[in-house]
């Protein structure tokens, strides 16, 4: 039984390859080490970056299309080998659009660190609405990283997450946005990495970051008209 590529398939194949241009421009990722996946809208169709191949070879053919279940319905080649950590995130999160895996340096420092980034900046409080938790070390391959994202995000408002010994993992509600925050995770995690060689970081109270997140999150930004609302 084929497959049909429908228009939305195909949209979010364009998508998702485009969005790879933008981790080697912020410096996320080496050679072929990190990874962004789309789900459909109101589908449980998962449109990932194949295995193994060089950013500067992507075209939007190569994305490969699976299930939730990680059966490859589009696409001549493998899918990337972060695809099950990718599905188990959308099978538990079904509001969750998008998912990207790096290695950015800073980062993943932490990671090698087995340390939260602490929630130093109004950036951070802005856009994760505090720490970057650390997930717990699982072995890749599995749906083990998968579970870990998803029982470490569970508890906090952070659409990033640092695996132990491994990277970064971010989520958000469409490719966009969850490649926006493995941008800012990188931006956060090498202000405080450098704050803290000049001394301790100083904390931010949870109230305030509370009042932050919630600015950020409903008022900054441009906003619809009372004719729009």
């Amino acid at each position: 039984m084929s497959f049909e590529i429908t228009p939305e398939v195909a949209q979010m194949r364009e998508r998702v390859c485009a969005l790879h241009a933008e981790l080697l421009r912020w410096g996320l990722v080496t050679w072929t080490s990190g990874n962004v996946s789309g789900r459909v809208p109101g589908t449980d169709l998962i449109v990932i970056k194949p295995s193994g191949v060089s950013y500067d070879d992507l075209t939007p053919e190569l994305m490969v299309v699976t299930d939730l279940e990680g059966k490859v319905l589009a696409g001549d080649l493998a899918p990337s080998s972060d695809a099950e950590s990718h599905n188990e995130v959308y099978r538990r999160m079904p509001e969750v659009g998008g998912v990207v895996h790096t290695h950015s340096p800073y980062a993943t420092a932490w990671a090698a660190r087995g340390e939260a980034i602490p929630c130093v900046l109004t950036a951070m409080a802005d856009e994760f609405g505090g720490e970057i938790p650390l997930g717990p070390f699982a072995l890749i391959g599995s749906d083990a990283i998968g579970k870990g994202i998803v029982d470490t995000l569970a508890g906090h408002r952070s659409p990033a997450v640092i695996m132990r010994n491994h990277g970064v993992f971010t989520i958000g509600k469409d490719p966009k946005s969850a490649v926006k925050a493995a941008v800012m995770a990188e931006d956060v995690a090498r202000t405080v990495h450098l704050a803290r060689q000049l001394g301790e970081p100083v904390p931010i109270a949870q109230e305030h970051v509370d009042q932050l997140y919630d600015r950020y999150q409903n008022v900054y930004g441009q906003q619809p008209s009372p004719k729009e609302q």
